[in-house]
């Protein structure tokens, strides 16, 4: 650009983000509601091809929103999948809220899940369904094959999925304080809280990016007249503007069978009297770990090589932070060309 238009760029930009709506509108990727119901809707994207052998649904975890799948248009998993000609779903949790905090690992792995990937064949003529999942939701995914072997699942991609708490930053620390307690004084206030909320899950996302959040003015000074680079910072900024929380009940579990006792580290996840064995999964799974991920370290994702022994099991890494492994600049060229390859070797 010549000076004239770098000065008028530049100018745009800085009223847009200070006085407009930002540099660029969201614009999601054209899906149908096929289901709508709490916690469960299902979105069909328009454009994917059902001719294929199999449709892919979207499995996002909790705790974050389901956009994660589709920031904006060069950021969207979910746009490259349709385009690649693959009947694309995703399942939305929604807002998580005081009166959901009764819900817990069951739910999803017994209720929600199953019927998304149940209504996903269906839609696509009793096709088998292939499973793409982001973090805690590749947990809850390989769950779910694990506790219904009768379900139509061709395979698991669980991208930045924590799968050994022992492998986790910060988890000696916490159950370094949890012992003077046994864990009881986080699992009161969460359950007098109804769960974790939104807007505690979106502060510690933010501690997690501090050096994001403090190089955040400098950032944009020095791209102002970059409206690209500026959007991308927006598409982040909307999506951790949108987190939701945790259930109380999901939680408790989450802290007393993942995060203190390590259950799906050993291989087997104790719900009450219920036991969910790793080894019971038998789709062929691709795990993606990010080496730079400082919420689900590689080490994390990768221990799934060593409890899904009933599977064949596929490891790769990406660079990246912990969304920057799935959508992230890299994406593209790691994560997205892992997942097409293995997805077309099903085929």
């Amino acid at each position: 650009m010549s000076i004239a238009e770098t000065v008028t760029t530049a100018a745009r930009n800085a009223w847009a983000l200070t006085f407009g709506s930002g540099v660029e509108a969201p614009n999601p990727a054209p899906s149908t509601v096929l289901w709508d119901e709490p916690h469960r809707r299902l979105r069909r994207y328009d454009g994917g091809s059902s001719d294929g052998a199999s449709a892919v649904l979207l499995v996002p975890p909790l705790a974050a929103p389901a956009s994660c799948f589709d920031l904006r248009p060069g950021q969207s998993l979910a746009r490259f999948l349709r385009d690649t000609g693959r009947a694309t779903y995703l399942v939305d949790y929604g807002e998580i809220t005081f009166g959901d905090r009764r819900m817990g690992f069951e739910d999803w792995i017994d209720d929600i899940l199953p019927e998304s990937i149940m209504r996903t064949s269906a839609d696509t003529g009793g096709k088998p369904v292939d499973l793409v999942c982001w973090s805690i939701g590749g947990t809850l995914a390989l769950l779910t094959a694990a506790a219904h072997a009768h379900l139509p699942i061709r395979s698991i991609t669980a991208v930045g999925s924590p799968l050994d708490y022992d492998k986790m930053t910060g988890i000696p620390q916490l159950r370094a304080v949890a012992k003077l307690t046994g864990g009881i004084a986080t699992s009161t206030a969460v359950r007098a809280a109804g769960g974790i909320p939104a807007r505690l899950t979106r502060a510690a996302y933010r501690v997690t990016a501090w050096d994001r959040e403090l190089t955040r003015p400098w950032f944009v000074a020095s791209n102002i007249a970059r409206t690209e680079t500026l959007a991308k910072m927006e598409s982040i900024d909307r999506f951790m503007a949108a987190m939701p929380g945790y259930p109380g009940r999901f939680y408790g579990q989450l802290w007393g069978r993942l995060i203190l006792n390590n259950d799906i580290g050993r291989g087997v996840v104790r719900l009450g009297e219920r036991r969910i064995a790793l080894a019971d999964v038998t789709a062929p799974v691709l795990l993606v770990g990010g080496p730079t991920d400082v919420i689900t370290p590689a080490a994390a994702v990768e221990a799934g090589t060593r409890t899904l022994t009933g599977a064949s099991v596929r490891y790769e890494t990406a660079p990246g932070s912990h969304l920057g492994i799935l959508t992230g600049e890299t994406a593209r060229d790691t994560t997205w060309v892992y997942l097409d390859k293995f997805l077309s070797e099903q085929d």
